[in-house]
């Protein structure tokens, strides 16, 4: 199996697009699945559309489900903090996509994004790896 680690700063973005890395990590690598994985509790992987007002609807949502408030148990941080440590339970620490001919199979429309509201910590890692057929 092979493993890469991408290093990643979110400072002011929410959303980071992750697509050309997983394209350019699959390449070459034949038939297979990548998997993503972010080990961290407070942020999270999907698999969307983005850039067509799908990823602003994503987060109106986020703002909706996981207010910034004070509300939640988990106080340290910056106000809301709880809610980041919610956000990878909803949208999930981990994706598999199939991969042929070393080219990951997503949608026409699909995008991997990297999910981060947490705006006390903004180096980030994914952590991809290929797994051959």
């Amino acid at each position: 199996m092979r493993v890469t680690s991408l290093e990643i700063d979110t400072t002011g973005q929410v959303i980071t697009d992750l697509t050309s890395e997983l394209v350019s990590f699959c390449l070459g690598q034949g038939d297979g699945l990548a998997h993503a994985f972010c080990p961290h509790a407070t942020a999270a992987l999907v698999l969307m559309e983005l850039g067509a007002g799908s990823d602003l609807d994503l987060l109106s949502w986020l703002d909706r489900v996981l207010p910034r408030t004070d509300s939640y148990r988990h106080q340290h941080g910056g106000r809301g903090h709880g809610a980041d440590h919610l956000l990878p339970a909803l949208l999930g620490a981990s994706v598999t996509i199939p991969v042929a001919e070393g080219r990951p199979r997503l949608g026409t429309w699909q995008s991997l994004a990297l999910i981060d509201t947490n705006g006390d910590n903004n180096r980030r890692q994914v952590l991809l790896s290929f797994l051959g057929a």
